[in-house]
């Protein structure tokens, strides 16, 4: 329990420090006489780096312990949250946020790992609900933390607060956690698929962030995504060469159900980032709320993830990867398509049905594709598995964001891009909920959903 805890609390620090910091720009703006462009990158470049080296960080872990990395990891992200908030000018600070990048990638492959390790094979479900539930909780609860600190004390103890959770999980950790020697026999790093596979993730992320304001036929842009096919195309040459201590092994490029579900994240992960850009927008243009009603109002959504994310591994358990994971994406992409009926008389009452209902989607969908993916694996590949799904949720998350973004800013108001926008999100997702269903687990095992229904009414009130 104790090390369910430990790894519960590095999540929370991970997941919070995506979404905290959000509140905390404006301030950072005035304190150091910066455009909002420069800022922003407070946000951006830890995203990049994260997005870019977990999968690295991943395999490092199955390769050296996850153990040591996470300790190394949780080392790293510790030491620049102090330096970020006392970072004395821009740069700084956005040195250390992307140094803080470094260590988030190591450490969040290698909790996922522990405790998929802590727990026996028959709680792989809970495992899955854990994590997820425990970064929902993060992701919401971010804002609310941020916009405080910012408001009463200011905005470098958002960096601060980073240590104390930190340091009692790595203690935690310590003396709780059995040490793992990792793969011994082949610990030779993979440094060209490294570089390669970076590059190319780079030239992407950045492609798909700078379109909106430079326009997708820029040169620059053009340039960028035509870097990333061909770091794309070299990677699988250079994985291919490098055998046994490829970065991607082949037996994890070679297991449809895996690779099934990494396609299926990317479709659907255009939802949730989405809803997590266009919502607040809409409540703050269009409802007139301000950025901390905004945040609130997330918080059905929200909520809602965390506490399905809980209750999802029990499901998993009961019902089978096919069943959960199909609810989970049928709830997704009802959610979204609610939501993309706003119009400029919506009012928050008339979000709320389909922002509860986006929540449920995403707290059963998330953990129980990751947990399908891990398991799908050898037990040595836990690491290098949740990476490569995370890594397929950012960017999915960030190409379904240009998308969106394109058809929201060619729109002629706010609502209809973002009824676009989620519309086209929706299609999409249906997609990827046939993948599932096509390619992720075996048949729906008719007992064990009866036995639930038996259960459940058996405890009826």
């Amino acid at each position: 329990m104790l090390g369910l805890v430990a790894m519960g609390l590095a999540v929370l620090v991970i997941a919070n420090d995506f979404t905290a910091l959000s509140v905390a720009l404006p301030a950072m703006q005035a304190a150091f006489d910066a455009d909002i462009t420069t800022v922003q990158w407070v946000i951006n470049g830890y995203t990049l780096v994260f997005g870019v080296l977990i999968v690295t960080g991943g395999r490092l872990a199955d390769m050296f312990g996850r153990r040591r990395i996470f300790f190394i990891g949780s080392a790293i992200f510790a030491v620049f949250s102090l330096i970020g908030g006392f970072a004395p000018n821009v740069a700084t600070l956005l040195i250390a946020r992307a140094l803080m990048g470094v260590g988030g990638a190591m450490m969040w492959p290698a909790t996922l790992g522990m405790t998929y390790a802590i727990l026996p094979p028959s709680k792989a479900g809970l495992a899955g609900g854990l994590i997820l539930g425990v970064a929902g909780f993060g992701n919401a609860i971010g804002p609310l933390i941020g916009g405080v600190l910012t408001d009463t004390i200011g905005w470098r103890w958002i960096f601060f607060l980073n240590l104390p959770v930190a340091a009692f999980a790595y203690l935690v950790t310590l003396k709780v956690v059995a040490a793992d020697p990792g793969t011994t026999s082949d610990r030779r790093i993979d440094y060209a698929g490294i570089n390669v596979l970076t590059i190319a993730l780079v030239a992407l992320l950045l492609a798909l962030d700078e379109g909106t304001d430079r326009g997708w036929t820029n040169p620059l842009i053009l340039g960028l995504f035509a870097l990333t096919a061909i770091g794309l195309a070299a990677f699988g040459f250079v994985e291919r060469a490098a055998g046994d201590k490829a970065l991607v092994p082949g037996d994890v490029l070679g297991n449809r159900t895996f690779v099934a579900a990494c396609l299926t994240v990317l479709m659907m992960s255009a939802i949730f980032f989405s809803a997590l850009l266009f919502l607040p927008q809409f409540m703050s243009r269009v409802l007139h709320y301000n950025a901390m009603q905004s945040g609130l109002g997330l918080l059905p959504m929200m909520g809602v993830f965390a506490l399905t994310s809980f209750i999802s591994g029990p499901l998993y358990e009961k019902l089978g990867s096919k069943l959960i994971i199909s609810l989970g994406a049928a709830f997704l992409i009802v959610g979204i398509y609610l939501l993309s009926r706003v119009s400029a008389t919506t009012t928050y009452e008339g979000l709320i049905l389909g922002l509860v209902v986006l929540g449920i989607g995403v707290g059963l969908f998330y953990s129980s594709i990751t947990t399908a993916a891990i398991t799908a694996l050898d037990p040595s590949r836990a690491g290098l598995a949740g990476g490569i799904v995370y890594m397929f949720q950012i960017a999915g998350g960030s190409i379904g964001l240009g998308l969106n973004t394109a058809l929201v800013v060619t729109a002629e108001t706010l609502t209809e891009g973002i009824h676009r926008a989620f519309l086209f999100d929706a299609i999409v997702a249906v997609c990827g909920l046939v993948i599932s269903a096509l390619f992720i687990g075996g048949p729906v095992d008719r007992t064990s959903r009866k036995a639930l229904r038996h259960h459940h009414r058996a405890h009826a009130p």
